[in-house]
């Protein structure tokens, strides 16, 4: 059984965490690198590594030292557009901790990564004690995401059922975390 360290990312770990990244956005989305929603992929550091409030966690495999998972926690809320209007409001910049980049290399998946992962960010955010909500988007086409948020969230909007045309068809998602 392989054993993993999870911690905060280092300056060394950002690009292995860029290409655990990048591969999730053409595997697993097939959109590919879009720079308006991918730039804190390309630049991870600034983005999560610099801002106190921000925060980027990898999961290492012990036995080769690789970065087998990421996930990420901002301060930054859902943009409008391209998220519907209501989301914006309810989850401001400054007072919402957006989950952000849970990703799990293939090989590593199954074995609990995303859940320690996401439980680290939630007391990341606790310990901050300047966010009031906590949440996340995801595309239902995502290997394992949404059995995932479901478990630990609350849908708050499915646009492929809530947004003229499916929007982006993204699931959005509130993490209790009080």
């Amino acid at each position: 059984m392989r054993a993993y360290i999870i911690r905060e990312a280092t300056p060394e770990d950002v690009d292995d965490a860029r290409a655990v990244m990048l591969d999730a956005v053409y595997r697993d989305f097939g959109t590919g690198y879009v720079p308006r929603w991918h730039a804190d992929i390309i630049d991870p550091a600034s983005f999560y590594l610099t801002p106190v409030r921000h925060t980027l966690l990898v999961a290492v495999d012990e036995h080769d030292g690789t970065v087998a998972a990421t996930a990420a926690l901002d301060a930054r809320g859902p943009a409008h557009p391209p998220n519907p209007r209501r989301l914006a409001e309810r989850y401001p910049s400054g007072e919402t901790a957006q989950l952000r980049r849970v990703y799990v290399r293939p090989a590593h998946r199954r074995r609990g990564l995303a859940r320690q992962l996401v439980g680290r960010l939630l007391e990341f955010a606790r310990n901050d004690g300047g966010y009031r909500s906590v949440y996340l988007h995801t595309h239902p086409h995502s290997p394992g995401a949404m059995q995932l948020w479901r478990a630990l969230g609350k849908v708050v909007c499915d646009e492929r059922e809530e947004v003229p045309g499916g929007g982006s068809g993204a699931v959005h998602f509130e993490i209790p975390f009080a």
